[in-house]
């Protein structure tokens, strides 16, 4: 009688929308740690980019009030929005940070984390891309899940590496500090990148 398909392919369009936005934060994070002297233009440009993303966020909790059936549970639907609406912000305070401290040019665990960083988005987009039909796709969407969690692993292990160089190698207590709190950054926003693909899994396991 009632045709929800419409509604049900919006809801993951925009998910896959507010993915997109991560990837490219994490694309503008990259942009910076290859060359400090573009740092002010992309924090600007992130500000931009998480405003799009508040936006996006906005669209969804909209529709979400609005819509009488879901596709999944409601409660799925709020989670998974708000937390890819939370990784922009993860980078845009990151990228604040670094301009804020000056730090000049990058250190190598941290572009390395960067690149990671790029690769978890990457794989974010696809099992949101994937959502649509979960029965279908449960595989592929698995398979970009466990994906994500080898890349926050290895992210781990780069983590604790750049910290042991630092406390070893790096004479000037300042310049200590201000990269700790990057790599903590970093670190932290491919740890959320794996809480989101938990809850993408967590979904999986409901409707597959």
């Amino acid at each position: 009688m009632f045709k929800f398909k419409k509604k049900d392919s919006e809801f993951f369009d925009l998910f896959v929308d507010s993915a997109n936005y991560f990837y490219k934060g994490a694309l503008m994070m990259d942009e910076v740690m290859l060359d400090y002297s573009r740092a002010a233009d992309k924090v600007k440009e992130i500000t931009d980019l998480e405003h799009e993303a508040d936006r996006i966020n906005d669209a969804i909790i909209d529709k979400l009030n609005l819509t009488f059936i879901t596709p999944i549970d409601r409660e799925d639907i709020y989670a998974l929005a708000n937390g890819l609406d939370d990784g922009v912000d993860y980078l845009q305070g990151t990228l604040q940070r670094i301009v804020m401290y000056r730090t000049g040019k990058a250190m190598s665990g941290a572009v390395t984390l960067t690149k990671l960083l790029i690769e978890a988005t990457e794989e974010i987009i696809r099992a949101f891309s994937l959502l649509k039909d979960i029965r279908k796709n449960q595989a592929q969407i698995l398979e970009a899940t466990h994906k994500i969690a080898q890349l926050e692993s290895e992210g781990d292990r780069v983590y604790r590496h750049e910290v042991a160089y630092l406390f070893d190698k790096e004479k000037d207590p300042i310049e200590l500090i201000k990269w700790k709190d990057i790599l903590e950054k970093l670190e932290d926003t491919l740890d959320h990148c794996e809480k989101l693909s938990d809850m993408i899994r967590g979904v999986v396991m409901k409707y597959a």
